[in-house]
């Protein structure tokens, strides 16, 4: 990580457009981020429910906040992009 942004991890499932969205969205803005897919990962989708009490997908966890779905003005704020 540069350092110029906070941690970011997306959770996704392989048949979620939104998750695709999500991550082109954060690839086109050059920002660098981990994908886990909770439809294969059963510990991960346990860990994302409990954090944010949500079992719907996209997720991304941006620094120590919580984004459920593709709320772009959220994760713009969150990130710092204009």
């Amino acid at each position: 990580m540069s350092g110029k942004y906070p941690k970011v991890i997306v959770f996704t499932t392989p048949s979620c457009p939104w998750c695709k969205r999500a991550k082109q969205y954060l690839q086109s803005r050059g920002v660098p981020f981990k994908e886990v897919n909770v439809a294969s990962n059963q510990r991960a989708a346990q860990d994302m429910i409990r954090k944010s009490g949500q079992e719907g997908v996209p997720q991304l966890w941006i620094g120590s906040s919580v984004v459920v779905g593709f709320n772009q003005p959220k994760i713009d704020r969150l990130l710092g992009l204009k």
